[in-house]
């Protein structure tokens, strides 16, 4: 009886796309860090700074698994592009398109967080104002 969940389990885990896709966001001189990322499941979540405007290199690389695969094929190491406001733009042959956009035709659900962001949700009431 036991070794039929086990079977099922290995099965889950086999076809379960994995998707190791690292990103890292760096200035236009490659000197500072701007935000990374890595994708788990399908999804990738980028980590932004909040407070750069102005043109970055990003740069993506598949792990030794998804290379050997050949999942992201289409998808070359080293992107130009534009960080403002913790929003991210990639510049194509084709224009500029937005990093979530970009992935999307890669199977990739993108969602970028930036710090010191106010998050809201459902239900959740602002706090009042501090009275002195």
């Amino acid at each position: 009886m036991l070794k039929f969940p086990a079977l099922m389990l290995c099965a889950l885990l086999l076809c379960a796309p994995t998707h190791a896709l690292k990103i890292s966001v760096w200035d236009s001189e490659l000197q500072t860090p701007l935000g990374d990322g890595e994708s788990s499941g399908g999804q990738l979540k980028v980590r932004l700074v909040g407070d750069y405007n102005g043109p970055v290199v990003v740069l993506f690389a598949p792990s030794d698994e998804e290379r050997d695969r050949k999942t992201f094929q289409a998808l070359k190491s080293r992107y130009g592009g534009v960080l403002r406001g913790g929003t991210l733009d990639l510049q194509l042959e084709n224009g500029q398109q937005s990093i979530t956009r970009f992935l999307a035709a890669f199977k990739l659900t993108v969602s970028v967080q930036v710090p010191g962001t106010p998050v809201t949700l459902p239900g959740l009431k602002a706090a009042p104002p501090n009275k002195k």
